[in-house]
C-alpha cells in the first residue's frame, strides 16, 4: 500500500474518531452536573426566595398597609439593633433553656414508661388506655391545670413542655418495644437474660427506629409547647415575651423578628432530627 493511501486511511480514521471525545466530555459534564444538583437541592431556597420577593413587593407597592407589614430590611435592622444590645440573644437563650429542660424530662419519662408498657403486656393493658386517652387530649387543655399546679413561671412552662414531649415519646417507645420479634424474646430467655439486660441489649436496639420517630415528634411538639407556654403563661424573658411586647407596643418589626426566629429554630430542630433518623436507619440496616 502506498504512503498516500496510508495517510488517507489515517485521516479517515481520525475523522471517524474525533466526535467521540466531545461526546465523552459532554457525558462527564452532564454527570458532574447531575451529581452537583443532587448534592445541592435548591428547591427549598427557591421557595424561600420567592416568598422574600413577594414580601418585598407587597411592602414596596403597598399591597398591605406598611404599619401592618414591615420591609425585610426593617426586620434585619431590628435584628442588628437587638443583637447589638444583647436582648434578643438573652431571650433566645432563655427560650432554649426552657425548651431543652422540658424536652429532657418529657423524653426520659416517655422512654421509661413506654419501655415498661412494652415489656409487660399486662401493664400495657392496664395503663395503656389511660396513656392513649391522655394523648387524645388537646395539648393546650393542660395549660390551666399545669398553671394551677406549678404556677405560671418557669416550672409551669417546663411542665407544659414536658407533657408535650412525653406524648409522642411514650407511644412510639411502647409500640416499638412491643413489636420486637418473638424469636428475640425466646433467644433472650434461652440466654437467661434479666428484664433489664433484655431491655438494654435487645428491646431498645430493635425498637430504635420507632424510638427515634417518637423523639422526632417530641422535638416538634416540645417546640410548639415552648411557643405556647411563653405566650399564654406569665410573661417572662424569652421569644414569646418579645412577641407579646411587640403586639402590645405595636412594634411590627419586633413581631416579625420573633416569628422568624421561632421558625428558624424549629427548622433547625426538624433538620437535625431528620438527619439523625436517616443515619440511624442506615446504621440499623447494616
Amino acid at each position: 500500500m502506498s504512503i498516500d493511501a496510508l495517510s488517507g486511511t489515517a485521516r479517515s480514521t481520525a475523522r471517524d474518531a474525533a466526535p467521540a471525545a466531545p461526546s465523552r466530555l459532554a457525558t462527564a459534564l452532564r454527570g458532574t452536573g447531575h451529581a452537583l444538583g443532587r448534592s445541592l437541592d435548591w428547591r427549598p431556597w427557591a421557595s424561600f426566595g420567592a416568598l422574600l420577593l413577594l414580601w418585598f413587593a407587597a411592602h414596596h407597592f403597598g399591597w398591605v398597609e406598611r404599619k401592618y407589614l414591615p420591609s425585610p430590611l426593617d426586620v434585619v435592622h431590628r435584628l442588628v439593633v437587638e443583637v447589638t444590645q444583647g436582648t434578643i440573644l438573652f431571650d433566645l437563650k432563655e427560650t432554649l433553656r426552657r425548651n431543652l429542660a422540658g424536652l429532657v424530662i418529657g423524653v426520659a419519662a416517655g422512654l421509661a414508661l413506654g419501655g415498661l408498657l412494652g415489656l409487660s403486656g399486662r401493664l400495657g393493658k392496664i395503663v395503656g388506655p389511660t396513656v392513649l386517652a391522655q394523648r387524645q387530649t388537646a395539648l393546650f387543655a393542660w395549660v390551666p391545670l399545669l398553671s394551677m399546679w406549678f404556677g405560671g413561671a418557669d416550672p409551669g412552662k417546663i411542665a407544659f413542655i414536658a407533657v408535650a414531649a412525653f406524648q409522642p415519646m411514650v407511644v412510639n417507645t411502647w409500640r416499638g418495644i412491643s413489636l420486637v420479634p418473638a424469636t428475640y424474646r425466646e433467644l433472650s430467655d434461652v440466654l437467661l437474660f434479666s428484664r433489664w439486660t433484655y431491655f438494654r441489649l435487645v428491646a431498645v436496639p430493635s425498637a430504635l427506629p420507632m424510638i427515634f420517630t417518637g423523639l422526632h415528634g417530641a422535638l416538634i411538639y416540645a417546640w410548639l409547647a415552648t411557643v405556647g407556654s411563653e405566650l399564654f403563661l406569665n410573661i417572662a424573658p424569652g421569644l414569646g415575651g418579645r412577641l407579646n411586647e411587640g403586639s402590645q407596643l405595636f412594634e411590627i418589626d419586633l413581631l416579625f423578628l420573633a416569628i422568624a426566629l421561632f421558625g428558624l429554630v424549629g427548622l433547625a430542630y426538624n433538620t437535625l432530627a431528620e438527619r439523625a433518623e436517616a443515619l440511624l436507619v442506615r446504621w440499623h440496616a447494616r
